[in-house]
């Protein structure tokens, strides 16, 4: 299948969540032999158009970022002439959905849009029309799917696509360091790991060793606070880690604690699901970790920060795994073939096989 990604901005400009979400879809799909072809603006250096990196062909339609205009205005013609079977645009600026949508039209194949919402959802005139111009809506959580059937769209134009996550890959890695409790996550003005803190302080007579996975500008802020409260010296702070160590650390724990303010989807406390922890998420009203949870029997949810110490004592008492079959649907394979099995019912919608 031949698939056209829409997106000004690449992982190669910023390295955001958005454009992790993308990237790491359309590696899926060329992992499995699709062409995949990236209609973006210009990050490499020279006057060639087009740029080949890792078997993924990316199209310079404007010179840079802030030929914004140009990118808009050239993007319909340009895919209409390049023959996709799929357009997947990114939502992240609604504008470019529109003129992925026009060039769908010109190029007679279905178009989407992938919302990621970080940050959330405004629900301003142009969000709408982008939502209601193509043929189905991606979002990675019900959180997101809430945020985008309030642009006007029906439940049934909305289809949920979680990030993926490699069990082979936590399979092989080997268990870490034991750990009672495990946060991981940038420490940043949502991070919320207070809560944590506080409640692992109302144990602090108890025998218990946390980890703290993740660097950002609050981290020093999270240190004085664990010393403040006298637990600094069973508080780690590991700052950022690679993907191995942190698979590592999460084979090696008991209990993963997700306490965040916002997070449109936890990919994080996935892997350490799948890993064995067992799940501890603190209610936010931004945050979809909840939905990881409900419903499952190794997964708690609170709703205030008294309510949490007793949870991940409660949740210590399961028995400790490093591995759990349970989300096993959400591996790299099985994501990728909902992709395409949607596409295709896409194409059939619209007569074309």
């Amino acid at each position: 299948m031949r698939v056209a990604f829409v997106s000004s901005e690449t992982v190669f400009h910023h390295d955001t969540e958005t454009n992790q979400r993308l990237q790491t879809v359309l590696e899926l799909l060329r992992d499995a032999g699709h062409e995949i072809h990236v209609y973006c603006t210009q990050f490499w250096d020279g006057e060639h158009s087009t740029f080949e990196r890792e078997d993924i062909t990316y199209h310079g339609v404007s010179v840079g970022p802030d030929a914004r205009a140009s990118f808009l205005v050239r993007l319909p013609f340009v895919l209409a002439a390049s023959n996709p079977d799929i357009i997947h645009a990114s939502a992240d600026r609604p504008k470019q959905v529109l003129a992925a949508s026009l060039g769908a039209t010109l190029a007679r194949t279905p178009a989407v849009a992938d919302w990621y919402g970080h940050g959330g959802l405004p629900t301003d005139r142009w969000r709408q029309l982008a939502a209601r111009s193509v043929d189905r809506n991606f979002v990675p959580s019900e959180l997101v799917a809430t945020w985008v059937r309030k642009l006007g769209v029906t439940e049934r134009a909305v289809d949920t696509f979680p990030n993926p996550i490699d069990i082979d890959r936590i399979r092989s890695v080997t268990p870490g360091e034991r750990a009672d409790v495990l946060y991981a996550r940038r420490l940043d003005d949502g991070a919320n790991l207070e809560s944590l803190l506080l409640a692992l302080a109302e144990h602090r007579t108890r025998d218990w060793r946390a980890t703290v996975i993740g660097d950002g500008p609050e981290r020093a802020a999270y240190e004085q606070l664990a010393r403040d409260l006298r637990i600094d010296d069973r508080v780690t702070f590991a700052g950022t880690l690679s993907l191995d160590d942190r698979i590592a650390a999460y084979r090696g724990a008991h209990v993963f604690a997700q306490t965040a303010e916002r997070c449109v989807f936890p990919t994080e406390m996935l892997r350490a699901l799948a890993a064995g922890c067992v799940g501890v998420v603190e209610y936010h009203a931004n945050s979809s970790a909840h939905e990881l949870v409900e419903g499952w029997d190794r997964g708690f949810r609170t709703t205030s920060e008294d309510e949490l110490g007793d949870t991940i004592l409660d949740a210590g008492e399961l028995e400790f795994r490093d591995i759990d079959d349970h989300f096993a649907t959400y591996d790299r394979d099985d994501v990728r073939d909902r992709y395409l099995t949607t596409y295709r019912a896409l194409r059939e919608s619209a007569g074309i096989f």
